[in-house]
């Protein structure tokens, strides 16, 4: 119990902060509160690094090229202030392979799946943060012959891609350096990979299934809905309107749990 209050009070300062950053909004702040509390106070200090890496790292980034991402606003569902979906979204699963690491002491796979899942959701923010740098045009996923505008969900590049890794090697290495049983370098490979193949999954999932819109006005794509920045009704272009981009996250994170889960079982 001492543990889970001082996550509790960790966590409230660490949300209080980002929110004053306006990293996070009102109810993300909240969100992040129960967030941490549960990996701050079950997990302890190895569990809250890998969290705070990937929480500062991918805001450092959103921070750091906001002038890069003026032109492309329109075409995300949300700006880079984080809500309760997008901390559920990037967080819901490591939060919940940390409480089941209490209930499953001594074992490996609940920290693998923990860090996978985070090195999922930072892989896709470092490919999009970065991505939009590169000075060629994305291309469509699922067809690499079609050049998209940037930003367009589903685009890949080669420098977002390049990024991607980069974001699931930083979670790679400290989940080496930090776990709770001793492991093999070859670990931290397993752990980048499966960040990466979910990051994958994301762009898969953005240009095949994941819901995007169409605004009448600026003719344009977006995952804005019900309303465009220019205030005009949006329509539904393809996809399932129930999946947004927040399930999308969950399930990039998804994806890279079942990833290591996979490669740890033929290792």
């Amino acid at each position: 119990m001492n543990q889970l209050t001082l996550g509790f009070f960790f966590a409230v300062a660490i949300a209080f902060a980002a929110y004053l950053a306006r990293s996070l909004s009102r109810s993300g702040a909240l969100t992040a509160v129960f967030v941490g509390t549960i990996i701050f106070g079950l997990g302890g200090w190895p569990w809250a690094i890998l969290l705070l890496a990937f929480f500062i790292s991918s805001s450092g980034l959103t921070r750091a090229f906001k002038k890069h991402k003026t032109g492309l606003n329109e075409k995300f569902s949300k700006g880079g202030q984080r809500d309760a979906g997008q901390v559920f979204g990037n967080g819901g699963l490591a939060t919940l392979f940390a409480g089941l690491a209490y209930f499953f002491p001594g074992q490996l796979w609940p920290w693998a799946a923990f860090a996978a899942a985070l090195a999922a959701v930072n892989a896709d923010t470092w490919a999009t943060e970065l991505g939009v740098l590169s000075p060629h045009p994305p291309r469509m996923m699922t067809n690499l012959t079609k050049v998209v505008e940037k930003g367009t969900s589903g685009g890949i590049s080669l420098i977002g891609t390049l990024a991607a890794l980069a974001g699931s090697g930083l979670i790679g290495l400290l989940a080496v350096a930090l776990s709770p049983q001793p492991v093999s370098p070859l670990f931290g490979l397993w752990v980048t990979l499966a960040g990466l193949g979910g990051s994958l999954v994301d762009s898969w999932l953005g240009a095949t299934i994941q819901a995007i819109y169409h605004c009448p006005t600026c003719q344009k794509e977006t995952e804005r809905h019900p309303l465009h920045t220019c205030g005009t009704q949006t329509t539904l272009k393809r996809g399932y309107p129930w999946l947004d981009n927040d399930w999308v996250n969950f399930a990039c994170g998804a994806g890279g749990v079942i990833l290591v889960l996979l490669l740890l079982s033929i290792d």
